[in-house]
């Protein structure tokens, strides 16, 4: 399919002019049309205009879950900038950091998150402000466009500590439903499920794969992330035909449905595809469901991808033979449009079997990171053709002509579809001041979710000084005031010394031994499930 337009807010102005009474939000409270949400767009459009933003500048957005998010993302993209997600659950160091690194003009956000804002930038746009016009028509923002202007910024974890914000182009989004609406046929007829925060990108798929195609965005709030009995339940309410998923928030879901009751649609019969992102899948932990429930409706997709990629990369359909075929993690063939490469250290494609990294080429590669050149030199690099890639840190092969997952290659870790650098979380565990060192790793639970998890060494003046319940305090303080939730540690545990591996690495089967064991010192704690 190609859009009648180039840039999202255009091809999302075409669904609105052929269909301008359709729904295109819904909430447990409201319903909102296409003409109502262009029209809440397009007043925050001019007032932008009017303040000077225009194509390429980057736009704060500070939402939460709801119509007031998606206006604003539109409205910043009508008047030509790129918008850049600030959770209002992140920490005020982390909100202070994304403020200082971006450096935006302006914020638009909603009066509910003052709190958040307050003092840390001069000029803010409420949402919910006084200017809510008085219902007439304003006319479409016309200026000068190009899909090559900014669509978002978004920040991912960052190894030295630091998060670092991806720029992403309106033709990298739009391409990416291009490509895929031929495997899964998006329309007018679906709704889409919004599970995710604004500021994680697999948003990015949901909202705009409801809103270029003419249908329906469910907003769902905050607390189905933490109820998966209340999410089971708003599928249902709102026929959902389209849900995006982590894998271990699958797990969740499922795991709240009635035991021993018979049910083949247990999210509702409308419920068409469910599309894995964000993290390892292994199909093994899907075989109860698809013994039950079996791979046709809905259809069971896993899609690899990551932020500098757009969204995703490969496609892979996952059927009850995959679940009795051991713990590989398929994740299938590229995009069309894209060239996803097994390489090895001399970028030389890897014979069938071989692991090597993962290399993406096309035109899903992000612009780069903003502000960060020599990073951006490091990671997207030039091929042996001179092709541009991008070095994904991610290990991969080639089974018959397919793609296995194998992990990361760098150390960095996925955790509830979250991808972590160890860095950042053990650079702000070693600023609380009372810890010397500090690993950051995965860890299964007794209930098999993976966790993150910190081992901490204590520093000199407070080994025998503090006890382990009181270093281990003083660490969960400081990580909840500095870090957003999905980089807070689950698990603590105070130890003497870090074990080495031979080559002077850091043994982390020998950490997760020993809590097994039982050996080691210190006592550990669960946080912030």
């Amino acid at each position: 399919m190609v859009f009648r337009g180039s840039n999202l807010h255009t091809i999302f102005r075409e669904r609105v002019r052929l269909h301008p009474e359709r729904i295109a939000l819904s909430t447990r409270q409201e319903s909102i049309s296409y003409a109502e949400l262009a029209a809440r767009a397009d007043r925050l459009a001019h007032r932008l205009i009017g303040l000077g933003v225009g194509p390429d500048v980057p736009v704060g957005l500070c939402a939460r879950r709801g119509p007031e998010a998606i206006a604003g993302m539109l409205g910043i993209l009508a008047a030509g900038g790129g918008y850049v997600p600030i959770d209002p659950a992140y920490p005020a160091e982390r909100v202070g950091h994304l403020l200082t690194d971006c450096a935006p003009p302006l914020v638009v956000a909603t009066r509910d998150t003052a709190d958040v804002l307050t003092g840390r930038h001069p000029a803010i746009v409420w949402l919910d402000g006084d200017e809510t016009g008085d219902g007439r028509p304003v006319p479409e923002p016309r200026g000068p466009a190009s899909d090559r202007d900014l669509a978002y910024v978004i920040y991912t974890s960052g190894s030295t500590g630091k998060p670092k914000g991806v720029m992403v182009e309106h033709r990298n989004v739009v391409r990416l439903f291009e490509q895929t609406r031929p495997w899964f046929r998006f329309g007018e007829h679906d709704t889409w499920a919004l599970f995710h925060s604004i500021s994680f990108d697999f948003s990015v798929w949901e909202i705009w794969g409801a809103l270029l195609f003419g249908g329906r965005l469910v907003l769902l709030p905050e607390t189905v992330t933490r109820s998966p009995e209340l999410l089971v339940s708003l599928l249902r309410a709102h026929r959902v035909t389209v849900l995006n998923q982590t894998p271990s928030a699958f797990q969740q879901s499922i795991t709240a449905l009635p035991v021993g009751e018979r049910d083949d649609h247990p999210f509702g019969p409308d419920l068409r595809l469910v599309i894995f992102g964000g993290e390892r899948l292994d199909p093994r932990t899907l075989a109860a469901w698809l013994d039950r429930h079996g791979d046709r409706r809905p259809a069971l997709i896993n899609m690899y991808g990551i932020t500098e990629t757009t969204v995703h990369c490969t496609h892979r359909p996952i059927t009850a033979a995959d679940a009795r075929t051991g713990g590989r993690s398929p994740i299938g063939a590229g995009i069309p449009d894209l060239r996803v490469d097994v390489l090895d250290d001399d970028l030389r494609p890897v014979p069938d079997g071989v692991p090597g990294e993962l290399y993406v080429a096309g035109p899903g590669l992000a612009r780069g990171y903003l502000n960060r050149p020599a990073l951006t030199a490091q990671r997207f690099v030039a091929g042996a053709d001179g092709a541009r890639l991008y070095r994904t840190g991610d290990r991969a092969q080639r089974e018959h002509g397919e793609l296995i997952y194998l992990g990361r290659a760098d150390g960095q870790l996925k955790i509830r579809g979250y991808r972590i650098e160890p860095g950042e979380v053990e650079a702000c565990l070693c600023r609380a001041g009372t810890i010397a060192r500090a690993v950051v790793t995965s860890r299964v639970s007794r209930d098999g979710e993976v966790v993150l998890a910190a081992y901490l060494v204590p520093s000199g003046t407070n080994a025998g000084r503090l006890t382990d319940a009181e270093l281990i305090a003083a660490a969960q303080r400081h990580a909840r005031a500095a870090l957003p939730r999905h980089l807070r540690p689950s698990y603590y545990k105070v130890v003497s010394e870090i074990p080495m591996t031979p080559q002077g690495k850091v043994n982390h089967d020998a950490l997760r031994e020993d809590d097994h064991a039982g050996a080691g010192s210190g006592r550990h704690t669960a946080v912030d499930r």
